[in-house]
């Protein structure tokens, strides 16, 4: 980035600053801060306290002059957070911390998929992720935030959470991505009365409501619902897609669904050997269809430090934004976070190459050399490598 783009960038992001009205999160004097500048794309000051930051006045006060690239708070919370090492800063507690990045998201190749479409796949894997905190952990108290860059975050700040260790935040993100779990984990077994002649009380098998068990009954269901409204020529070649499924289990499976809806409706899959078959092979999609890919190291670092809330993305210009729960599902990130600051103005950019922008639902196409456009694509275009400020 050339001294022209980088002192723009710069002057621009303390001009949101200075009219932005930031929320730091909870607990703000026990977390570490810290904050890359526009003279360092990597290094990062860190080891800060709130009061360093701050002082005796504002937040907001310190990054309108001090103008940072990007900006972190720690999900840690500590004694001493400005201390110079970690062992020294009495570790008080962790928020649990989810995060997803588009970049790393199964089936996304970065040089091949839009940022548009990447954020979209991410969207529907914040999703998936809320539905397994809220439906499985019970956490119902979820700040999710938009990165400004290429996913989401989710804070949990309940009091049971922040004192788990590396071990255990380790178990919790081994479930959410479905790691090492098998089709007999949730299999939930009981003894029921044996026939007449039998030493040994039978055992049923069956699915519970809830959990990885659950979404797998859900399927199960809806999938022998669909084979009984089909012909049963379709229905049986459906069945025999499974791998493992020959003519005959075809044929035991779509007639014990046919002779068992109340049971299987109640979770019972051994009804006959090839419906608990066709059950366990289910239950392998559901954990990959419905596992939500986080990023390990972010969950289980209790040091972690994560965006701040309402400051800018360095990378891209837009907003690090909070997002309601309620209103997750029609939020759009490429044109919520665009910040006001950047709307309404336009500005000469120069790009050694064509590229094109994509922001608040237009797509601006930047031609090789000097072109005027919108701020808000010059600046994600500039702040993205793929333009320079151009000379007035």
């Amino acid at each position: 980035m050339d001294d022209r783009t980088r002192e723009y960038l710069k002057g621009r992001f303390g001009d949101h600053y200075r009219r932005a009205e930031l929320s730091p999160p909870p607990a703000a004097n026990e977390r570490e801060w810290g904050y890359i500048t526009w003279d360092s794309e990597t290094t990062m000051v860190r080891h800060r306290s709130y009061l360093d930051l701050a002082g005796g006045g504002d937040l907001g006060d310190f990054l309108a002059g001090e103008r940072p690239r990007h900006v972190y708070f720690s999900a840690g919370r500590y004694d001493d957070p400005g201390a110079s090492s970690m062992g020294a800063k009495g570790w008080r507690g962790s928020d649990l911390v989810f995060d997803l990045d588009a970049d790393h998201l199964p089936g996304v190749d970065p040089d091949e998929t839009t940022y548009g479409d990447m954020l979209e796949t991410c969207k529907g894997a914040l999703e998936k992720l809320l539905d397994i905190l809220e439906s499985d952990f019970g956490f119902d108290d979820l700040e999710v935030v938009f990165s400004g860059g290429r996913g989401y975050h989710v804070h949990v700040r309940r009091g049971d959470v922040l004192e788990l260790d590396r071990t255990a935040r380790r178990e919790i993100v081994e479930y959410v991505l479905g790691d090492g779990i098998e089709f007999e984990d949730v299999i939930e077994t009981q003894a029921v009365a044996g026939s007449a002649g039998r030493k040994s009380p039978a055992q049923k098998r069956s699915l519970p409501d809830g959990g990885w068990a659950g979404r797998t009954r859900a399927r199960l269901e809806a999938f022998l619902e669909e084979l009984l409204s089909m012909d049963e020529t379709d229905a049986l070649a459906r069945l025999r897609e499974f791998e493992g499924i020959g003519e005959g289990k075809a044929e035991a499976a779509l007639n014990a669904a046919r002779d068992n809806r109340e049971e299987l409706a109640r979770g019972n899959v051994d009804v006959h050997p090839a419906v608990f078959s066709v059950a366990r092979l289910l239950f392998e999609d559901v954990i990959e269809s419905q596992r939500a890919p986080i990023d390990e190291p972010v969950t289980t670092d209790i040091n972690r430090l994560i965006r701040l809330p309402g400051s800018l993305h360095g990378g891209t210009g837009l907003e690090v934004q909070r997002i309601g729960r309620d209103a997750v599902a029609a939020f759009d990130p490429l044109a919520d976070p665009v910040p006001e600051t950047f709307r309404g103005n336009e500005i000469a950019v120069y790009a050694p190459e064509p590229t094109s922008v994509e922001l608040r639902g237009e797509n601006f196409t930047l031609p090789e050399g000097v072109s005027s456009v919108p701020e808000h694509a010059g600046v994600f275009a500039m702040a993205r490598g793929h333009a320079r400020k151009a000379g007035e």
